[in-house]
This record gives C-alpha cells, sequence and structure tokens, in this order.
C-alpha cells in the first residue's frame, strides 16, 4: 500500500549573504505555480498529490530550480534556508497583498510571529472517519516530525534558545482545539467556530494537524501535517514524509490504533501533555523530554522516533519505499539543521557565515539531485 503524498512549501527569498528580501510579488505575477503569503518575503508552491517518491522528489526539485533561475535574472537572489527572520526585521510587516482584508486580519492580529517557513505534509485518506482517528493519533505524535525539521534556532542574528523558534513564537488558533471524535464533531465545532469568529474562515485553524479537502470541514480527503519547520535538503524531507505516510499505512490497518482507546489517559489529559510535548520540543527538539500518549512514561524525543521507526519499518519495506525512510536515522544520528547550525554557532561560526555556507551547500545538492534523478524521470 502506498498513500498520496503532496507538499505545501513556504520559503524566503532573499541574497546569497543570508538577507530576506520580499520578492512574492514580483514572483506570483511572473511565475506559474507559486502562491503568495501575507507577508511578502516569503513564497509558497504546492506538489500534485504523489504516490511514487521518485516524482515527488522532482516536483520538489523543479519549481525551486525555477524559482533560483528566476530570482538570479532579478539580481543575484536566491532562496533562504531557516524558518525564521534569522538575520532580521522582524519589527515590520511587509505587506504582500495591501488590499487583501484577511492579510490586514492576520498583521493586526498575529503580527511578524506568521512571518515563517515551514513544510506541510498532505497525505490522502479519503474515509473521513479512518481521517479523523489519523488526525487524532498524528496530533499526540507531531511533536516527533518537528524535532526532525526543527530549522529555527535564530531570530533577528540572535540565538534564542530554541531549536524552532517558529513554532514557539506561532499562534496557536482557536486557542483551543479538541481531539475530534468524529467526522460530525469536527462539522458542527468548525461551524461554531466561525458562528463565533474564533476562525474567519475554514483555513484560520492553525493546530499541529488538521483535517483537508477541498470543501472543509464537509468533504475531506487528506490529512495535514503542519508543524514541521522548513526542511531544506530534498532527502531529509522525503524521510519525514516517508514515517509519517507509513505511520498511517499502520492505522488504516489496524484500526484499534486510536488514542481514544489506547491511552491510559482522557483526551483533556491527552492535549495537556502533547502540549508540553510540542513546547518541549520547539526548545530542545530531538532531545526534548517528551510523555508518551499511550501510558504517560517521559522518554526523550529521539528515543521515541527510534522506537516509532522500528514499528513501522516493516509498513515501509512492504510499501517499497524503505529507502526514502532510512535517512530519518541520518537525522538521528547528526541532528537536524537547528542542531548543526547550533554547533558552529558554538565553535565560534557567525550566524550569517552559517547561512551563507548553508545557502551555497543546498544550491549545489538541489542541482545535482535534479541533474541526476529528475533529468531520468522525464525521459522515463
Amino acid at each position: 500500500m502506498r498513500l498520496s503524498k503532496g507538499l505545501e512549501i513556504e520559503i524566503y527569498t532573499g541574497t546569497a549573504e543570508g538577507q530576506i528580501v520580499g520578492l512574492s510579488d514580483r514572483i506570483v505575477k511572473d511565475l506559474e505555480g507559486f502562491v503568495r503569503e501575507p507577508d511578502s518575503r516569503n513564497v509558497e508552491y504546492t506538489t500534485a498529490p504523489l504516490c511514487c517518491y521518485d516524482r515527488l522528489l522532482c516536483a520538489i526539485l523543479r519549481p525551486r530550480q525555477n524559482l533560483r533561475t528566476y530570482l538570479k535574472s532579478m539580481g543575484h537572489y536566491t532562496l533562504i534556508p531557516g524558518s525564521t527572520l534569522s538575520l532580521g526585521n522582524s519589527d515590520r510587516f511587509y505587506r504582500s497583498d495591501p488590499q487583501n482584508p484577511y492579510h490586514s486580519y492576520i498583521e493586526q492580529t498575529y503580527g511578524t510571529d506568521v512571518v515563517t517557513a515551514s513544510v506541510h505534509i498532505n497525505i490522502g485518506i479519503n474515509d473521513p472517519e479512518t481521517l479523523m482517528r489519523a488526525c487524532r493519533l498524528i496530533r499526540l505524535e507531531a511533536p516527533l516530525y518537528l524535532a526532525l525539521s526543527s530549522s529555527s534556532p535564530f531570530l533577528d542574528g540572535k540565538l534564542t534558545g530554541y531549536h524552532s523558534t517558529r513554532w514557539h513564537l506561532f499562534p496557536q488558533t482557536p486557542t483551543h482545539v479538541p481531539l475530534f471524535e468524529s467526522h460530525d464533531h469536527f462539522v458542527h465545532w468548525t461551524e461554531e467556530q466561525l458562528a463565533l469568529q474564533t476562525m474567519q474562515n475554514v483555513r484560520h485553524l492553525w493546530v499541529s494537524v488538521r483535517p483537508n479537502g477541498d470543501n472543509r470541514p464537509y468533504n475531506l480527503n487528506r490529512l495535514e501535517l503542519r508543524i514541521c519547520d522548513l526542511i531544506v535538503e530534498p532527502i531529509a524531507l522525503l524521510s519525514v514524509v516517508a514515517l509519517l505516510e507509513a505511520r498511517l499505512i499502520q492505522l488504516i490497518n489496524d484500526p484499534t490504533l486510536d488514542p481514544l482507546s489506547q491511552s491510559q489517559l482522557s483526551p483533556e489529559d491527552l492535549l495537556i501533555i502533547t502540549d508540553k510535548n510540542e513546547q518541549a520540543v520547539a526548545k530542545d527538539s530531538l532531545d526534548a523530554q517528551l510523555i508518551h500518549w499511550q501510558d504517560g512514561q517521559k522518554l526523550l524525543a529521539r528515543d521515541w522516533i527510534k522506537q516509532l521507526y522500528q514499528e513501522v519499518l516493516p509498513r515501509a519495506k512492504q510499501g517499497g519505499f524503505s529507502c526514502f525512510l532510512s535517512p530519518v536515522n541520518r537525522i538521528l544520528r547528526d541532528g537536524n539543521l537547528a542542531q548543526q547550525w547550533l554547533g558552529k554557532y558554538q565553535r565560534g561560526c557567525p550566524i550569517s557565515s552559517i547561512l551563507a555556507e548553508e545557502i551555497a551547500a543546498v544550491a549545489q545538492l538541489e542541482q545535482g539531485l535534479e541533474d541526476k534523478l529528475c533529468e531520468s524521470l522525464l525521459v522515463a
């Protein structure tokens, strides 16, 4: 079994030295496939839902290469890794569409706390009750995916004390989102939030995991994992996608894998520990001490991920994508991007130099991957 997978990727634009520059209004006008965010300093593109990892890799790379070429033609601009405004200007909002009333609401309500870059992973699940069960499970395990993806230890040219400053700052909206017991529960709750105006529209549900579809909350067809920081390294990104897919395949094959029936804790207690886990991971990522949803036992995020990896590996092998799952082990061994950057910082490397080095390395890596893999797929 394989599930369809699609990615929404937000990324900053700027200079090769790491200074972020707002260019989305021009990008969206001139390049097909890109959409603007409320702030002009980042831009988003979306891959089509695909079952094949090779094709998903090329769907990640090709728009980025087109964007890189376009940015270079504008004045040697490029793409900036990381999920926060690492070198500065978090005190000002740069509107990409001044006439958009929803953007006005976001700026006035949240300020630059939402001016972040991230990746949202969408996995296709058509049955609404299976989807709700999947959302319950993955919401409790979402901190593990943040631990693997953390890439925002800097803000305004300073160390923040967090591996994911993005998730530490990002407003969870509405402030209380339950574990949805059924599709009907989700529909009625959403309608109530819209009536109360705690949500401005059906997209204004900013939580680690949400059900998604073309006519929310009524017609749903995918789970959207929203917690991940931007993972610029494509192979590492695919490994996180593969971990999520394998876990969901496991759940589809075993409907009893549901926190509402398998946990010793109440739904409210589950939400409390999940909130604590998210905060702990935002601070210490793979080295965070977490509370397991099944039995309340404490363990490190990296140890929980190792357990989960071994549990879902047979599913990935059966689905023929275990080779895309295996780089999770490299992240556990070498650290996520935030930990790698912090290691360089502690060895005396300035933040600007860390970013410049990463920008050059990722550009070279992406070009090599596209030349090696995507051209052969295009010919095939």
